[in-house]
């Protein structure tokens, strides 16, 4: 009986033994669990919702409620510009539609500098910044860099003619923004097409300036790269500089005419001047 006694008290506290086992591993599962999730928590990306394309939009293209839809973008990773609600992107009393003014995919946000204001289209106009002013300059293959010229392009206008009889180029206006050619203002347009005209936005003095160039000379354009931000300095040469020719000064040399000084006597008809030393 005692031997009885004894295995079934020897087999209670195995089983006391496994169920301890047991339950601390449960409980070491459920901690790596719970860590993981609040890890997990930790490190998850704030949404925002923003409007996007529902179908690619191509330049001249209207852009209606139908074409956007809500999606969840990442808010740290929110382009300047973006839609986020409906009366931000057809304003009550508005027309409610937009246009097109660069390229869009599909479900690319929609952004403020890629759509025209609502009601508008994608004429000059609506590219435009307030305060300035479009100006078109006539141009030819070598001028206008032989039809490799897009709008949204910046560009360093060049003068070329004569003055005090010395015929020279000189730069006038840098870095000054394309804003249509010929009579596209698509960007996003590729093959190479030989304009006769660029339209430029220019302020109402650079207006007035390159009116007056344009008159009196030949205006070229140089094209100015997409990720160059350096500031052109004044530039101009002459027909001497280009072909290294060194003009001599001519030494003035300056006459000072000494004064005389006279006196004048009478002798009988006749009136005789004496020249003298000057007293002052």
């Amino acid at each position: 009986m005692r031997m009885v006694f004894g295995l079934v008290l020897i087999i209670g506290f195995g089983l006391a033994g496994f169920a301890v086992y047991m339950a601390q591993g449960f409980i070491s599962q459920y901690k790596h669990a719970l860590a993981s999730e609040r890890a997990s928590n930790a490190k998850q990306i704030k949404l925002t919702e923003v409007y996007v394309a529902k179908r690619g939009l191509r330049y001249g293209e209207q852009v209606t409620e139908e074409d956007t839809m809500l999606v969840q973008w990442p808010t740290k990773s929110l382009p300047d510009g973006v839609f986020q609600k409906l009366e931000d992107l057809f304003p009550d009393g508005n027309p409610k539609f937009r246009t097109v003014l660069r390229t869009m995919e599909k479900n690319e946000p929609l952004l403020a500098v890629k759509l025209t204001e609502p009601g508008a289209d994608a004429g000059i106009t609506s590219r435009l910044s307030k305060g300035m002013r479009a100006f078109a300059i006539n141009v030819d293959v070598s001028s206008g860099v032989s039809g490799f010229l897009r709008p949204g392009d910046s560009v360093d206008i060049y003068w070329t003619g004569t003055a005090s009889r010395q015929q020279f180029t000189k730069l006038i206006e840098a870095r000054v923004k394309l804003i249509a050619v010929d009579q596209t203002a698509d960007g996003d347009r590729q093959s190479p097409v030989i304009a006769r005209t660029v339209t430029v936005e220019a302020t109402p003095q650079q207006v007035a300036a390159l009116a007056q160039a344009q008159s009196t000379g030949r205006l070229s354009l140089s094209l100015v790269g997409a990720t160059d931000e350096t500031v052109t300095s004044s530039v101009e040469i002459d027909q001497n500089k280009l072909l290294g020719i060194v003009v001599e000064e001519k030494e003035v040399i300056e006459v000072i005419e000494k004064e005389v000084c006279t006196i004048r006597t009478r002798r009988g008809a006749e009136v005789v001047e004496i020249p003298i030393p000057c007293t002052n």
